[in-house]
């Protein structure tokens, strides 16, 4: 089972999803940005490595939100999901199709990676 990385990342009430590019393979789907922690790396370092490589900004990784497990066709993971703190730069797009600042009530309402389903539970049940 492969760790991934996910942020919740807040800004004036809302937090941030992201649509994977096309050709990907769950091109389309929404989720918490991130991506996969690589040998010796804590989970933290590779959440602010993959939010710079991913949108060019620097960020500050909080407190464990939760983990959530899925077994994709492709790759079984577990999501380890941190908050997140955006301190500098502009968000690019360099691996995503798009970004949504989403109200949390609206969360559910999209198309979202399996894995980042148990997410928005979390993330609502805190409310």
């Amino acid at each position: 089972m492969r760790q991934v990385t996910a942020a919740v990342i807040e800004k004036d009430g809302k937090i941030l999803l992201a649509q994977r590019k096309r050709g990907d393979v769950l091109a389309g789907k929404w989720e918490f940005p991130g991506g996969k922690m690589e040998p010796g790396e804590t989970p933290e370092q590779c959440l602010r490595r993959e939010l710079l490589e991913e949108f060019g900004v620097d960020t500050k990784i909080g407190a464990f939100v939760c983990s959530s497990r899925f077994e994709y066709k492709h790759l079984p993971i577990e999501l380890l999901v941190y908050r997140a703190a955006h301190l500098s730069g502009e968000f690019k797009l360099n691996e995503h199709e798009r970004i949504a600042w989403v109200v949390p009530g609206d969360l559910a309402k999209y198309d979202l990676s399996s894995a980042d389903i148990p997410v928005v539970n979390v993330l609502l049940a805190g409310l």
